[in-house]
């Protein structure tokens, strides 16, 4: 079916809808911080990349992926429709994902990248530096 709007309506239409952030697979991290008494980190640390967890004293970065928004092959992250639109752009989060790991892994920081998926299936998280 064809689009209702043109390519330049459509776009000025999805640069309105807001973010509502990654909040579901970040509770369930900080649900698992909780459980595993783990302490000392702080959410939404004012750095560039967007981080969403860091523990300042130790110098790392958590990052908690979306699988669909950041491109990991889990489950079917794949976009059924407009397929090359979407790979185009999940292609530019993997790229810039690598370069801000690799600005903090430059400035001495440890970085983790836990998948959402990690935290929906609920075993036991690979918490090991990239």
């Amino acid at each position: 079916m064809a689009d209702v709007f043109s390519k330049s309506e459509r776009s000025k239409i999805m640069q309105r809808v807001k973010s509502s952030g990654n909040k579901s697979p970040e509770e369930k991290l900080i649900q698992y911080f909780d459980e595993k008494h783990i302490t000392g980190w702080r959410r939404h640390y004012n750095v560039k990349g967007h981080l969403d967890f860091v523990f300042l004293d130790k110098h790392i970065a958590i990052f908690v992926d979306g699988c669909f928004w950041h491109g990991h092959d889990c489950r079917n992250t794949r976009p059924a429709k407009n397929a090359e639109y979407w790979n185009r752009k999940r292609q530019k989060n993997i790229e810039h994902d690598a370069a801000v790991t690799q600005l903090f892994q430059e400035r001495g920081w440890c970085v983790i990248r836990i998948w959402e998926c990690e935290l929906k299936r609920k075993t036991e998280l690979s918490l090991t530096k990239n």
